[in-house]
């Protein structure tokens, strides 16, 4: 592929984000790259960013922007990511970051920002359907009140730059699956890369 895809997927918790990563997967022949892996694998391998996050998590702290941005760029750099493309997932999460993955970038800048938006209702409705011990009325409430108060200035940021995609994620997975392939198609084929 002479131009691999570059995306960067979001959605509220219970959106069917992960479900959808698979299907971009399959579809395009691209890498997911979810920062949970990124931070797994750096540290598996000892990668010097794996080494500090290591040392960061097993003191219990968070792990910086400083460390998380260097995770980032030591993965886009591989060849799966540069030969094929791939789909950021949980990165970025702080304009920040997004500022960061930009500069990483560079002349290779994303094709799309995909926004898999499903309604609040919905998504509380799913992840109390989950049954998960964690997933209490109140915790759910909350990690949905810290996506908004975090991730919506990224979103807007990202708008702000043309890359915004919104895609309606209310609907039966085949249809939100067709109307994610359609976005992402249209991303791929406008004249921005």
């Amino acid at each position: 592929m002479s131009n691999p895809i570059r995306l960067v997927i979001f959605g509220r918790q219970g959106a069917g984000k992960g479900t959808q990563c698979a299907h971009l997967v399959e579809r395009y022949g691209v890498a997911h790259i979810s920062t949970g892996d990124m931070l797994r694998g750096a540290v598996a391998s000892g990668t010097e960013m794996g080494l500090l996050a290591k040392k960061v998590m097993d003191a219990g702290d968070l792990v910086s922007d400083e460390i998380i941005n260097g995770i980032v760029r030591e993965r886009l750099a591989q060849d799966d990511a540069t030969t094929v493309g791939f789909v950021l997932d949980g990165y970025p999460r702080t304009i920040g970051q997004a500022e960061v993955l930009t500069e990483i970038l560079g002349d290779r800048p994303l094709h799309a920002v995909v926004d898999l938006d499903v309604p609040l209702e919905e998504v509380t409705a799913r992840m109390k359907a989950r049954g998960r011990a964690d997933d209490t009325e109140d915790g759910i409430a909350r990690r949905l009140e810290l996506y908004e108060q975090e991730t919506r200035p990224v979103l807007n940021w990202f708008a702000e730059r043309g890359l915004l995609v919104t895609v309606d994620g209310f609907e039966d997975e085949d249809v939100v699956t067709s109307r994610l392939e359609e976005a992402v198609n249209a991303a791929i084929e406008a004249p921005c890369c």
